[in-house]
């Protein structure tokens, strides 16, 4: 016997308030009276039976800056990792090599050492991630 030649066996769906004569009418199962027996009747998840909910109770802190740029960060030892010497390394190169995902502006950062010479093109570049390239005799172009 093979599963396929399994009998099927399904259960009828309960269809609840359809008569007395069905077992599952007037109430439908819900018993009587109160909250939960009513349509619409379920308190939502966060309710504390009455009390001040905690979202009230703490104080509201900081704000967010709608302004903030969120970057893709890549480090100049990456950088080192996965170009040849004479490469341009911009938005699109990155995403080839899957260092960064698409959307975000990219900024380099100088973490690590770099001793290949590049023509690095990205939206942001940190004040040692620039001297460390140009050091090598590479180049920077920022992107807008």
């Amino acid at each position: 016997m093979e599963l396929y030649e399994l009998p099927k066996i399904v259960r009828k769906r309960k269809r609840v308030g359809r008569g007395d004569a069905s077992g599952w009418g007037t109430t439908a199962g819900r018993g009587n009276k109160g909250e939960k027996s009513r349509s619409g009747g379920a308190k939502a998840q966060y309710f504390e039976g009455g009390q001040t909910p905690i979202i009230r109770r703490l104080p509201k802190r900081g704000f967010t800056n709608i302004f903030r740029v969120e970057y893709e960060v890549v480090n100049l030892s990456r950088l080192n990792d996965i170009c040849q010497e004479g490469d341009v390394v911009d938005v699109v190169y990155l995403n080839e090599k899957g260092v960064i995902k698409r959307g975000k502006p990219v900024k380099i950062l100088g973490d690590g050492e770099i001793s290949k010479k590049l023509t690095v093109k990205a939206h942001a570049f940190s004040k040692s991630a620039k001297e460390k390239i140009e050091k090598v005799g590479g180049s920077i172009e920022v992107l807008q």
